[in-house]
């Protein structure tokens, strides 16, 4: 089933067993870059590295196509998105500043409000699209056992419903630029201003502290021997055991 919210091209489905797979499906039939799907509840959402995604009802979860003209890294376009998403939440009463944690994770108050997933698909050597998932806690319960706290929108604002989200969300995705495979200043000045590792001591992947992200979406650690920049692998926070 689909239903259009104001203009946008939404389909809406009570279950799926991920957005990503019925987008990547539209995709494939040659759907419009613009088309979102938002899912109810999902049987089988996923997040980074395969893992899955707890999907009950309450919760946005929402996939976005993009067709790029030219590949773009998946990492940096994580950031991209992330800052889509923290402006579009900014403007909801009660909540605290959204903050931002490399590379895929989106943060109020230091626990997990929502993550990000980027698919890309290709056609041969060519870019086909982009399928690019958000998954936010909003009035859904929680799961039991996370990797890192947990925290819901509604846990701020109990006036707050999925449905209304999908709209300035999927709007805020869609003005992505998704073309440029390198973050402007502006951007790593924006991601600077919510950048939750930035100055904690990190384990892993190397020992030292958050020092920001490059402009290719790498994140930089302060070492004892000079900084250096990560691109892959789980973050391990120094104080306490902590995977991305």
């Amino acid at each position: 089933m689909s239903r259009a919210y104001g203009m946008s091209n939404i389909h809406y489905l009570e279950h799926a067993t991920s957005t990503q797979d019925v987008l990547h499906g539209l995709a494939a039939d040659g759907a419009p870059a613009g088309t979102a799907v938002v899912a109810a509840e999902q049987g089988a959402g996923r997040g980074s590295r395969g893992r899955q995604w707890h999907s009950p009802l309450g919760g946005l979860w929402l996939s976005v196509l993009l067709r790029p003209l030219r590949p773009v890294g998946v990492e940096v376009l994580s950031l991209r998105v992330g800052l889509a998403v923290a402006d579009a939440l900014d403007g909801l009463p009660g909540l605290p500043v959204v903050e931002l944690k490399w590379p895929n994770d989106i943060l109020l108050a230091g626990r997990k409000v929502g993550g990000i997933l980027c698919e890309a698909r290709w056609q041969g050597d060519r870019l086909g699209w982009i399928a690019v998932g958000v998954g936010l806690n909003v009035a859904n319960p929680l799961p039991l056992e996370t990797a890192m706290p947990a925290v819901r929108l509604a846990d701020y604002n109990s006036g707050l419903a999925p449905e209304a989200l999908a709209e300035p969300v999927a709007k805020a995705i869609r003005a992505i630029t998704a073309d440029d495979p390198r973050l402007d200043a502006v951007e790593l000045a924006a991601f600077a201003a919510r950048d939750w590792l930035r100055g904690r001591p990190l384990r892993a992947p190397v020992r030292g502290r958050g020092a920001g992200i490059a402009p290719d979406g790498a994140l930089i650690v302060r070492t004892p021997e000079g900084d250096r920049e990560v691109r892959a692998g789980s973050v391990v926070l120094e104080a306490a055991v902590e995977h991305l």
